[in-house]
């Protein structure tokens, strides 16, 4: 299924191609309780045409009819929802949240177009980007992006975006941890990939909306299966998955990659990975071992909440002496 993100600015990319004028919003901030996170985006051509969401149903509606009334003229605008301190937005959320949205006037131009089909590259996984907009003139540039942190940066006179592919969580084996993760990948909006080769193991294993894959991980990987934005983790202490998982992680630019075991059998892998696999010092480095923030965790589920908890924590670009 296709990010929904990249449909958005695919069907922006073709109604400006088309001579189309097109407003693009990305909601920047959400207080409370808010169905869309920041760097949510909607597309709105003139003819009132629409996709995507800010708020799943609460303020669309008043958007499109502001569109149609000729609203939201200028290069970008700033609209909040919610708590009635925008006299421009009357409405309040049924679900009691606020939602700040950056509105752009995109005129159906060659240096737009070409900004889409960027942020189309990104959004497939070619690159990440780091999306300027300048306010209030609506002046846009974009420049690769080499870390994590929050998708939306907002400062008095800009405004950055993080533009990149679907979070991807790919799950070298199954086990029960991965089963865990795999559900709490999915609930935190993960495009979630479990490879498992061994049918013995699937056996009566189910898993709604989940891309099973019954191949190696490490022959995922090694045809091009993670992009800068996955996190890699093997959850199975079977070496035969998990060490070649690993050899192939740390060539790709995955954002996490971990493997679950004990100190000492972290150590044991370390040593075993340098030896037979040849890691250098730097690829071992960037190999999560143990696995996932040390909650004291026992069971099969308190283990994955440890493991997708540090995972967003490095997502969102913040180091363990801050937690």
């Amino acid at each position: 299924m296709q990010h929904l993100d990249l449909q958005v600015i695919r069907q922006a990319l073709q109604w400006s191609c088309s001579g189309q004028q097109v407003w693009l919003c990305t909601v920047l901030a959400t207080y409370g309780s808010a169905p869309r996170a920041p760097g949510s985006l909607l597309a709105v051509n003139a003819s009132g045409q629409w996709l995507g969401s800010l708020s799943g149903g609460c303020v669309e509606d008043d958007f499109l009819h502001r569109v149609a009334l000729g609203e939201f003229a200028e290069p970008v605008t700033l609209v909040r929802y919610g708590d009635g301190s925008d006299p421009r937005s009357g409405i309040r959320l049924p679900c009691g949240g606020v939602l700040e949205v950056l509105v752009e006037n995109l005129a159906a131009e060659c240096d737009v177009q070409a900004h889409l089909r960027e942020l189309q590259s990104a959004l497939l996984g070619q690159r990440r980007l780091l999306r300027e907009v300048r306010l209030p003139d609506g002046n846009r540039q974009l420049v690769p992006d080499t870390s994590q942190g929050p998708r939306v940066q907002r400062e008095p006179t800009c405004v950055r975006l993080r533009v990149g592919a679907a979070q991807r969580l790919l799950l070298a084996g199954y086990s029960s941890v991965a089963h865990c993760c795999a559900e709490f990948g999915k609930g935190l909006g993960f495009e979630v990939i479990l490879c498992e080769p061994r049918d013995e193991v699937l056996d009566g294993v189910h898993l709604d909306g989940i891309e099973l894959r019954r191949e190696l991980p490490s022959e995922f990987i090694a045809n091009g299966g993670c992009h800068a934005d996955t996190a890699v983790v093997a959850l199975t202490h079977d070496p035969k998955i998990d060490d070649l998982a690993m050899l192939e992680a740390v060539r790709t630019e995955a954002f996490y990659i971990g493997v679950m075991g004990s100190k000492a059998t972290s150590d044991k892998r370390r040593e075993r990975l340098q030896r037979i696999g040849g890691l250098s010092g730097d690829q071992l480095a960037r190999i999560h071992a143990p696995i996932g923030l040390n909650l004291g965790s026992k069971t099969p589920a308190e283990i994955a909440l440890a493991v997708l908890a540090d995972i967003l924590r490095l997502r969102n670009g913040i180091g363990r002496a801050a937690l």
